[in-house]
């Protein structure tokens, strides 16, 4: 099991971040591979709901175990490729808000590409994927 610690500043505040943080139909903007969500068993802002996220044919369940809205979401997802835990937290900081991701990962293979994952900033890695929600969520502010 690998845990991986991320975290980004989006010049917008907690309330907006964290509604597009669980806006699941705009995952795919800066999730990489994801292509769909289906089977939402409720609203994503409850605690048991559960949902499908597809990778092209490959798809990837989740489940919220956490909410506390606009400052903590946490989630358990995975497949056999990657599978653990997702734990996100919005802190207000100055006139934007701090967003800080822990990946745990669970197994063997699931720990190799959580590792993979986290390694550098590119555009389909963990950091990569922040940035790029970082940059969406303060277009998204700026236009409203």
């Amino acid at each position: 099991m690998g845990t991986y610690r991320l975290t980004t500043l989006v010049m917008a505040p907690p309330d907006r971040v964290f509604d597009l943080w669980t806006n699941l139909d705009r995952m795919k903007e800066w999730v990489g591979g994801v292509t769909k969500v289906t089977n939402v068993t409720g609203p994503i802002t409850e605690p048991g709901t559960r949902y499908t996220v597809w990778f092209g044919g490959m798809k990837s369940q989740t489940e919220v175990i956490e909410v506390e809205r606009p400052w903590r979401y946490r989630t358990r997802f995975g497949n056999w490729l990657l599978r653990g835990e997702n734990s996100t937290t919005f802190e207000a900081e100055g006139a934007g808000t701090r967003v800080v991701e822990e990946f745990q990962s669970e197994g063997f293979v699931p720990g190799l590409m959580a590792r993979i994952f986290a390694t550098g900033s590119f555009r389909g890695s963990f950091q990569g994927e922040l940035n790029a929600f970082a940059k969406i969520a303060e277009g998204d502010a700026a236009a409203a």
